[in-house]
């Protein structure tokens, strides 16, 4: 039978920062998983990945610390590489937008789209610092949104709400250079035309999805797209970082990262071609209509994969013979919050990789990632809930099992696999169970329910603790040795399915249980049948799993608490902020705002006009006579056109929703809170 052709790829992640564990549940560890198992199938299976090292947060990060951009990537690919290594990620390559060859490849594609005519050149308003002399990318740019009214919106994008919108409806801009107010001035970029692939896109997406189970979450945010409808998108930006845009009149210009990142999975496929010794064999997973390409990724990078870099193949496709595969499926995750809240960097929250290696082992956090997956909606990370993982599952069921059973082989069968004669139903029964759950396990992951997958794997586990139990060797061993070694043989073949089907979440624990089984892993296929042999001699014992004392999360919680904290300020600092005593007198809605109210507040005698963003928490008729906390003395800004001349006190619920701060009744109105 023909080997099945597979083309993995996870989202290259950004090299100006260390990767945390969310980022291993949304992109990394699901397709590890996927690509280990089709390993131990036999598939013809490839993994690719890499850092996406160019852009404006790259540059910020830069200027910040006064080097070049150069030492930024440096510094996050190596971190990021080693972070991936240590936690077992197994990717074939590990490559870099930097790479000459990448830069070829980029430029490659737009070549052939300037070269079809397919790339539209338009004159735009941007954003330009006079007193730094450039015009400005996104990033560079702060102000209001005009959807959210959020007051660190990027010039195109809002962080808070996900808006997209045009730069010259952003309130209130300012340079991030030069604190500067910029103006708008004219250049001139390429535009892909989206729009015209929109009913081949839908098409395309239609039929995968029929064909292959497209989760629904993708599904809806493409849904979402569409109805939009699809517009020309720049390729080109004015920046000196990044691939040069091949073009005689295109100084100073490169092209959008959004447009060459993607393209960094071809390049890495080309770049473990040469490091092969095969220029060509990257065409055998790119240009061959029999591979499967599945494109792991979080789910904020939906419409990159799904809609930006198919379009981007379906034109090469049109303007080219070498003809390139589309995703067959795109399984995005959500996202993983840590102890309910979101991975802040800005706040300091959350724990980076790296960190957490330094820690704790990889198999326990691989194996806690795995049974909490944010597959179909948003997930959290408890410290807590690992420890529990790791004590209750993974020692108590799993390192059990295996231990008890090496201890009897070592102590009744001088360390060697008894003969297993004389079934019992309860031996049959459990040689039934254990022929079927590499293939129940594998069609959980072929339909990338690895959280399912992942019980399952724990569920063979239980059962062999129940079996073991059940059959009660410790009392039958000085009556009925027969029966024993039956026991001992069938829990010694569970272990070795166990160690098979736990590979692709624990691969370095399976090793060290084959290594314990003196023997090597087979076909995923073949893992359910017998593979020790009567007198097979067995290796040396281990204990697999150290259990987690209560004061070791606890003083890694505390430690991460202490660490997301603000830095201290003087009293001076505060007393310069005026919080006053106010009640609201009446609310009411913010038109095109989801998030906004308009509020009339009485201060004690003066009224304000105070702008805020509760509209997702409380009703405009709910807040009317409501008491509240007002900082008086913000400087007045526009949202949405409505001037704001304040500010209240409000804290987030542990359901993410927002409670205002309210003094009681016996603080009059304009009292000063201290």
């Amino acid at each position: 039978m023909e080997r099945e052709k597979i083309l993995v790829t996870s989202a290259l992640p950004y090299a100006n920062g260390p990767i945390h564990l969310g980022h291993l549940s949304g992109a990394y560890l699901p397709a590890d998983i996927f690509v280990r198992y089709h390993r131990l199938k036999g598939s013809d299976v490839i993994y690719i990945c890499g850092s996406d090292e160019h852009g404006v947060p790259i540059t910020i990060t830069a200027d910040n610390e006064g080097v070049s951009p150069q030492v930024i990537i440096d510094r996050y690919h190596n971190m990021n590489k080693e972070a991936f290594e240590q936690f077992g990620m197994s990717f074939d390559i590990y490559s870099r937008t930097s790479y000459p060859i990448h830069h070829e490849t980029a430029q490659a594609f737009f070549k052939s789209f300037y070269e079809q005519g397919l790339l539209v050149e338009k004159k735009t308003m941007q954003f330009y610092d006079a007193k730094a002399k450039k015009f400005l990318p996104d990033r560079y740019v702060e102000g209001a949104c005009p959807k959210c009214g959020f007051e660190e919106a990027r010039s195109d994008e809002c962080e808070n709400c996900g808006a997209i919108y045009d730069p010259t409806e952003l309130v209130n801009p300012v340079s991030k250079i030069t604190g500067e107010k910029p103006e708008l001035k004219e250049t001139s970029h390429w535009y892909f035309p989206l729009g015209k692939f929109q009913k081949r896109l839908e098409a395309y997406i239609n039929e995968m999805s029929e064909k292959y189970g497209w989760k629904e979450n993708v599904l809806n945010y493409c849904r979402g797209w569409f109805k939009e409808g699809l517009k020309d998108r720049a390729v080109t930006r004015d920046l000196e970082w990044g691939v040069k845009v091949p073009l005689e009149n295109a100084a100073g210009k490169v092209l959008y990262v959004w447009f060459e990142a993607v393209l960094g999975y071809i390049s890495a496929t080309k770049k473990l071609s040469l490091e092969k010794n095969d220029p060509e064999m990257w065409r055998k997973y790119w240009q061959d209509s029999q591979t499967k390409y599945i494109a792991f990724i979080g789910k904020d990078n939906i419409v990159f994969h799904t809609i930006i870099f198919p379009a981007m193949l379906m034109a090469w496709n049109d303007g080219n013979p070498d003809k390139y595969v589309l995703p067959q499926n795109v399984p995005a995750n959500e996202f993983l919050n840590f102890e309910s809240k979101k991975f802040s960097k800005s706040r300091g929250w959350g724990i980076d990789v790296i960190d957490f290696l330094k820690r704790f082992p990889p198999d326990p956090l691989r194996y806690a990632l795995a049974s909490n997956l944010p597959e179909t909606k948003d997930t959290d990370f408890y410290l807590k809930e690992f420890q529990a993982k790791n004590n209750n599952e993974l020692a108590d069921i799993l390192g059990n099992f295996v231990n008890r059973t090496f201890i009897f082989a070592r102590k009744h069968f001088d360390n060697k696999v008894p003969k297993a004669a004389n079934l019992r139903d309860i031996d049959r029964e459990m040689l039934k169970l254990i022929s079927e759950y590499p293939a129940k396990v594998g069609a959980l992951i072929e339909k990338y329910k690895i959280r399912d997958a992942v019980l399952e794997m724990m569920n063979l586990a239980r059962a062999g603790n129940k079996y073991f139990n059940d059959s009660q060797p410790w009392k039958l061993v000085k009556t009925d040795k027969q029966a024993v070694a039956a026991t001992i043989n069938i829990s010694l073949q569970t272990i070795f399915t166990l160690a098979e089907i736990f590979e692709p979440v624990l691969p370095f624990t399976s090793q060290k249980i084959f290594k314990m089984l003196n023997a090597k892993p087979v076909n995923w296929l073949d893992a359910g049948k017998p593979q020790l042999n009567e007198n097979h001699q067995l290796g040396e014992a281990e204990i697999l799993f150290t259990k987690i004392e209560d004061e070791v999360i606890e003083k890694l919680y505390n430690e991460l608490t202490a660490g997301s904290q603000k830095p201290q300020i003087a009293y001076e600092d505060f007393d310069k902020i005026q919080l006053v005593a106010a009640k609201i007198l009446k609310a009411e809605k913010i038109k095109k705002s989801k998030k906004l109210l308009k509020l009339e507040a009485d201060l004690g005698g003066e009224k304000r006009q105070i702008v805020a963003g509760v509209a997702e928490s409380y009703k405009p008729e709910e807040l009317a006579g409501k008491r509240v906390i007002v900082v008086a003395n913000l400087k007045p800004a526009k949202l949405f056109g409505v001037e704001s001349q304040g500010m209240l006190l409000a804290a987030e619920t542990k359901d993410g929703k927002l409670e205002i701060i309210s003094p009681s009744e016996n603080v009059n109105l304009g009292t000063r809170i201290k």
